[in-house]
């Protein structure tokens, strides 16, 4: 297994991304590598300065990078030398089994759909993200970005991505899937809501049980919940403020400590023909050597063959 890791992207790049790199590499296999695209001359210096052995990854070399303000579209396509171009271009190869940065999110989103491609059947990808449960559990929010505005017949798809993906990365069995609205009754919502209900009573590849309000995000309710881009990205930034401002004032506490975006790593592109993972701009080395390892799991678990089944 090669897992290919843009070191140049993210707001700490390159060095927290080189320490994640070596964190990562401690938990991999032997037959498990990691490729590092990016400036090598950079990321040898400060594999000598840990006094790690430069042997230890494979490397794909440029110093070309997409800035986090460059439009994602012109960006990927005036910058094929770029790392994150580059990235795309080895996951399309089959060269890397699986791609991830901290960069440009836009741009990687862009590079997965003009490169590996959506898998036939599936109207948009989605971007996903974990958020905590009170009883020490996950829950998988699906989109939380990929998709500003939907129509009604994405949701019940992003159930299905979703639902496969707590299903067989997380090993949640016959995960509960909830669309996220404004009330629990099933007429409650926006016209998005409203339409999207019924497609989702409807979609026999999940287990869908309903509504679910804001206030009950939280509290078990369903293992994955699902929503528009926009309101997830929302609700996503919203949870992880709990953790920065409880650090601000002092408050330790056991739940709140879940909220920690470093823990989860990145956010997986579902939807298209390999694993692609978008990590926190301000990804630390913590962040980025989850992130790697959840590209691995993704591999190993065969999800996208289990989405592209779904969706025949």
């Amino acid at each position: 297994m090669k897992i290919g890791l843009d070191i140049m992207g993210g707001d700490f790049a390159p060095q927290a991304t080189m320490l994640g790199a070596i964190a990562a590499h401690k938990l991999l296999k032997p037959d498990e590598k990691l490729v590092l695209i990016g400036d090598k001359d950079v990321a040898e210096g400060i594999l000598r300065e840990q006094n790690f052995d430069p042997a230890n990854f494979e490397y794909v070399h440029t110093t070309e990078v997409i800035g986090m303000g460059e439009h994602p579209t012109k960006a990927v396509v005036q910058k094929p030398n770029s790392s994150i171009s580059l990235g795309f271009k080895l996951l399309k190869e089959g060269a890397i089994d699986a791609f991830s940065s901290a960069g440009n999110s836009g741009a990687m989103l862009v590079g997965a759909m003009f490169s590996v491609k959506t898998i036939p059947g599936v109207l948009r990808p989605a971007i996903t993200a974990i958020i905590p449960q009170l009883k020490g559990t996950l829950s998988v929010l699906v989109d939380v970005g990929a998709n500003a505005d939907c129509k009604p017949e994405y949701l019940p798809q992003f159930g299905t991505l979703g639902s496969l993906f707590a299903q067989y990365v997380y090993n949640m069995p016959n995960p509960r899937v909830a669309l996220m609205n404004i009330g629990e009754e099933e007429g409650k919502g926006n016209l998005l809501c409203q339409a999207a209900y019924p497609l989702m009573k409807e979609n026999k590849h999940i287990n869908f049980v309903g509504n679910v309000e804001g206030r009950t995000a939280f509290e078990d309710f369903a293992e994955v919940i699902v929503c528009d881009g926009f309101t997830g990205n929302v609700v996503l930034k919203l949870a992880e403020s709990f953790y920065e401002v409880s650090t601000i004032r002092g408050i330790k506490d056991d739940f709140i400590d879940m909220f920690n975006y470093e823990q989860y790593g990145g956010s997986p592109i579902l939807g298209v023909n390999a694993p692609v993972l978008v990590g926190h701009g301000i990804s630390s080395p913590e962040a980025i050597k989850n992130m790697v390892i959840l590209s691995k799991n993704m591999v190993e678990s065969g999800l996208v063959d289990k989405i592209k089944q779904a969706f025949q």
